[in-house]
């Protein structure tokens, strides 16, 4: 095997590589003898048809399994001997054969992993947030709590935030009708920010049987591309009003959230638990995405094409499985543009990259103590706490993504120590959100 490696670029390199024909045609014989002895043909004993005959039939096949072998082989030996490390997948391409070459030549281009240098962390400041759950905040969830609860009766007044309105809509864009643009007895409570802010305005302050015309104009970043950045002209009739009747903070409330015997002390003490463990996973995301980014601001790296692309694929994979999963009908081949995830894929990958340099330069890897102490403290939110872990112990890949989510804890605890730290108190409704 002789191979010729070019460099095209800061990290693609090309790989021509050429194979000595006589090693194939002698691969090639060799498999086609070992199955003349058990191929069955009709009009021929097992094992009993001609040499010739097993050439005509299954010669073709045979040569071009013995064709990729070969590449995939001599390529890896060509990658071990080079000391390359393959980013992606090779495009592979077969140079035509020349008349007597007496070889097979191929070349293979590729992207390989840069050389990764991680700057120097400890001049960045990174704020940990800090948030203690007293009774304030669990009496603002149980506010939470009962509005989800709500129930609604009718109201004759006028509509404001939290009331359930019944509406039918119809809008056009130049007179035109719009996929979306209307809608017939719709309910959306009022403030929840399930339509656009403008829209929502609208329905301030009208009444039951109202109507209202409105032109609104479709943000530049609108979702719907075919709308976005365009002018529409709405016609909004209210149908009705439905002011939110809250449950009351009793027993059969406590026994809705699960408390059996409807105990309220109980209750309040269970919602301050989950509530404990909410925060606490909050404020550690918030200060892991500061370090992540603070990592990405010191270290620049050039990342392979190749894996950007391939993180696009996954989360296009991803995107039609969750529209799925709420019951949004998606074809395999529905095109979902690539850039709409590129900047995160890319900003993905780099991450990636380095938080495996830092993992292996300061031996963060995770311990198999560390993995069950993170799987027993996520079992402890269920009922039957053992049977989650056996769950969890009864599968490689749910462990891997525990083992994942440790090293990032590792990488977090070492950066804490190498940069600037600052602790900052943070409010409840910030920190939630998100959630609310």
């Amino acid at each position: 095997m002789q191979a010729n490696l070019e460099t095209l670029g800061q990290l693609e390199r090309r790989l021509s590589i050429a194979v000595p024909m006589a090693e194939i045609d002698s691969e090639v014989e060799n498999r086609l003898k070992h199955l003349s002895r058990t191929v069955k043909m009709h009009g021929f004993r097992p094992g009993k048809v001609p040499f010739k005959v097993v050439v005509q039939q299954y010669g073709g096949q045979v040569r071009q399994e013995v064709l990729g072998d070969t590449l995939q082989k001599t390529f890896g030996e060509a990658v071990t001997q080079q000391n390359l490390k393959v980013a992606g997948y090779p495009k592979f391409e077969a140079k035509p054969p020349e008349d007597n070459a007496g070889k097979f030549e191929y070349s293979a281009t590729f992207e390989v992993y840069p050389e990764i240098v991680v700057g120097d962390i400890s001049k960045q400041t990174i704020t940990r947030p800090a948030l203690e759950v007293t009774d304030v905040e669990v009496d603002k969830t149980i506010e939470i709590m009962r509005k989800q609860r709500a129930s609604f009766d009718p109201a004759e007044r006028a509509a404001a935030d939290g009331d359930r309105l019944t509406i039918s809509y119809r809008g056009t864009i130049d007179g035109q009708e719009f996929n979306g643009s209307a809608a017939k007895d719709s309910t959306v409570v009022l403030g929840e920010g399930r339509l656009l802010p403008e829209f929502e305005t609208q329905l301030r302050g009208m009444k039951s049987s109202e109507s209202r015309t409105f032109e609104l104009r479709f943000p530049d970043d609108y979702h719907g591309r075919e709308v976005a950045g365009k002018t529409a002209t709405f016609e909004v009739t209210l149908t009705q009003v439905a002011a939110p009747k809250l449950p009351e903070v009793d027993a059969d409330f406590a026994k809705a959230l699960g408390i059996d015997d409807g105990d309220i002390g109980k209750m309040r003490a269970e919602i301050r638990a989950n509530l404990e463990r909410e925060v606490k996973g909050r404020l550690k995301s918030r200060q892991k995405d500061q370090v992540m980014q603070a990592l990405l601001d010191v270290t620049q790296i050039e990342v392979p094409k190749s894996l950007v692309e391939m993180e696009i694929q996954r989360m296009q994979t991803q995107a039609r499985q969750d529209l799925a999963a709420r019951g949004i009908p998606v074809k395999d081949d529905m095109p979902i543009p690539s850039e709409v995830f590129e900047k995160q894929a890319q900003r993905r990958v780099n991450l990636g990259l380095i938080l495996a340099e830092v993992v292996k330069t300061h031996n963060l890897r995770a311990t198999p103590e560390q993995v069950r102490a993170v799987v027993e403290e996520q079992a402890q939110s269920y009922e039957h706490a053992e049977e989650v872990i056996k769950w969890f112990y009864q599968s490689p890949e749910r462990l891997r993504e525990i083992e994942s989510m440790v090293l990032e804890d590792n990488v977090v605890t070492w950066a804490m120590g190498a940069a600037k730290v600052e602790d900052k108190a943070i409010a409840f409704d910030e920190l939630m959100e998100n959630k609310q």
